[in-house]
């Protein structure tokens, strides 16, 4: 069973590159759903089905049985898994002077939908129902965020919850009798636990990378590659493989002269992609002379990108971390693969959160994490074909 989670700056065409990509599989033969998580809902654009709900459901508009569709209710989620906490939060933030409506809409942690629409993920993972599932993911900073949840929930799982009795127990009565404000109860803790447990699960399918792999999709502009290339570290600091990125809307070359202009910089940016993700492979996708809804058109999209039958959209497409960081409170390592690399060829230069790694006269720029900003490089080793960096905070 395969887990195929897309991801990128909105705007970028990342439902219809996901949508391309659950068509192909599932015109393989393959038990294939495609969930978004994303509230913006563009799947049901992309399929030109306005029937998509919150529900599995075949693709109406495809009268094809292999292929399914989803559009998860995020919110309804939450309200139905998150009901103890929620009744303690509003009423915590009613004594505290809040009205009503707004304690209710308070009580509502901004991105906690997100959460549950992995809990549903999980839960299709294990059914058995499906061979490929297709997550057209929230733009990336909400990703990143989403991705990030399963270590604090660890942290909860082994610093707080067992101490749960000890605090409700001692504090209780305390703070009942002096300051009347509301105590959470053994139910809100049960919630708490329970959501922390499946993120954990989840966090577990998410980094088994012969399984699950994340694909970037950007646009050849260069801030949005700039955003693509701080998500690919991110991802790898988290352990969550990429195994591919799509750079969507290239212009062709029988543009014409008006667009040449562009082109030409889109070129440039298209080296820099090539340079900054190596040796993860990027596929490419034309700007189409018409907008990508409908099968036909997402037929087009699945050719480029995979071509008629050269390359399987469901396969790891590349199985190795690039970089993996480690960064502790005064001390970062960041590991970069360069086979066939020798000593005297590498060359390193920081500039703001930017680290350029030089091959001889070849150039890849890595993005740091804002953690890093204030880090200086204190010692670089090569070994094995394996690049350590080693950064000093203090």
């Amino acid at each position: 069973m395969r887990i195929l989670l897309f991801t990128g700056k909105g705007g970028v065409g990342k439902s219809t590159v996901a949508a391309a990509t659950a068509l192909r599989t599932a015109e393989a033969g393959l038990r294939t759903l495609v969930c978004s998580t994303d509230p913006a809902h563009s799947l049901a654009d992309a399929f030109d089905d306005a029937s998509l709900g919150d529900e599995p459901a075949p693709i109406a508009t495809l009268g094809r049985g292999t292929l399914f569709g989803q559009q998860l209710d995020a919110r309804a989620r939450l309200e139905e898994s998150w009901g103890e906490v929620r009744e303690y939060l509003t009423a915590l933030l009613d004594w505290a002077g809040a009205g009503v409506v707004e304690a209710e809409e308070l009580a509502v942690i901004p991105g906690l939908d997100e959460v549950f629409g992995l809990a549903d993920i999980r839960a299709h993972a294990e059914s058995g129902e499906y061979d490929v599932i297709v997550v057209d993911c929230a733009p990336t900073g909400e990703t990143l965020r989403l991705l990030s949840f399963p270590d604090v929930a660890r942290w909860w799982i082994e610093k707080v919850f067992p101490l749960e009795r000890q605090i409700l127990a001692a504090a209780g009565p305390v703070v009942r009798s002096l300051l009347d404000i509301p105590v959470p109860t053994h139910a809100v803790f049960a919630d708490m636990r329970r959501l922390s447990e499946n993120l954990i699960a989840m966090n577990e399918i998410l980094r088994d990378r012969e399984r699950s792999t994340v694909r970037l999709v950007m646009n050849p502009d260069k801030m949005v590659i700039g955003e693509a290339m701080r998500t690919f570290t991110y991802l790898n600091l988290y352990g969550y493989l990429t195994d591919a990125v799509v750079v969507n809307r290239i212009f062709p070359d029988e543009v014409g002269d008006y667009f040449a202009g562009w082109r030409k910089v889109q070129e440039e940016h298209l080296e820099l992609v090539r340079s900054a993700f190596a040796p993860v492979p990027v596929l490419r996708a034309p700007f189409f002379d018409q907008e990508v809804l409908g099968a036909e058109m997402l037929d087009r999209l699945a050719d480029a990108l995979f071509g008629p039958a050269e390359l399987d959209p469901a396969a790891v497409l590349y199985d190795s971390l690039t970089q993996e960081l480690q960064v502790d409170e005064h001390e970062a390592r960041l590991r970069v693969a360069l086979p066939f690399a020798s000593k005297a060829d590498v060359k390193l230069k920081k500039i703001g959160l930017e680290l350029v790694v030089a091959v001889d006269g070849q150039k890849r720029t890595i993005m740091l994490p804002d953690a890093l900003a204030g880090f200086r490089p204190t010692a670089a080793t090569l070994e094995a074909g394996e690049l350590e960096v080693t950064f000093d905070g203090r």
